[in-house]
């Protein structure tokens, strides 16, 4: 049966979390700043598609929007006790290492029914300047199928927290920005899904080229 929110319990788990924890480090360390949170659909099925820099993407990613985002992790990771009881509150949900890309595609139609925004990288990967030269249709094949809408957002500063040789993070000014939400593609028709995804990453570069 699909719901139109994440469970009680994640919820409240979620902003434990970012009122003790992230939205600190984000506001007062990162002396960051929030663009557009207003634009954010509070409840339904929503996938948040950004730029990735740096392993503190998906936390802070999470605060900005100020609601949820579920993000896949390794299946590995769900066999630590503790551990896996605390990820699975935060929403993150097992992929198998090396499975086929239909598998993980499940996995997250399975997160959206459960009315959970899910989170995806657009490039997959960590780039070393924020940008994304090479995005992946992932997003956007499961957008068609879900018929859940993208919201673009543009995370800036964080491919200079941590820097060659260092090991701390650098109190470095952030600043995300998040676009208004996009329509998901009609079809699974490649063209079309190609079609968004460059949209979506326009919006992405727009956002991030506006700078601090």
């Amino acid at each position: 049966m699909a719901r139109d929110r994440e469970p009680a319990v994640n919820l409240l788990l979620y902003h434990l979390f970012k009122w003790t924890a992230v939205s600190p480090t984000l506001h007062l360390y990162f002396r960051g700043c929030v663009h557009g949170a207003e634009q954010v659909p509070m409840s339904g099925k929503l996938i948040v598609v950004a730029n990735h820099a740096s392993d503190f993407d998906a936390p802070l990613l999470s605060a900005a929007v100020r609601r949820p985002v579920s993000y896949m992790a390794k299946e590995e990771l769900f066999k630590v006790p503790v551990l896996r009881q605390a990820i699975r509150l935060y929403g993150a949900y097992p992929v198998k290492r090396g499975s086929p890309d239909r598998s993980a595609i499940r996995a997250t139609l399975k997160q959206l029914e459960q009315g959970w925004a899910v989170g995806i990288f657009l490039q997959g990967t960590r780039t070393v300047d924020g940008r994304i030269p090479s995005p992946k249709i992932g997003a956007t094949l499961i957008a068609a199928k879900a018929q859940a809408p993208l919201l673009p957002v543009s995370l800036w500063g964080t491919h200079e927290i941590f820097k060659k040789g260092s090991a701390l993070p650098r109190p470095v000014p952030l600043t995300i920005r998040i676009g208004e939400p996009i329509a998901p593609p009609t079809s699974t028709d490649r063209a079309e899904l190609e079609a968004v995804t460059a949209q979506c990453t326009e919006v992405i570069h727009r956002l991030h080229d506006l700078g601090r």
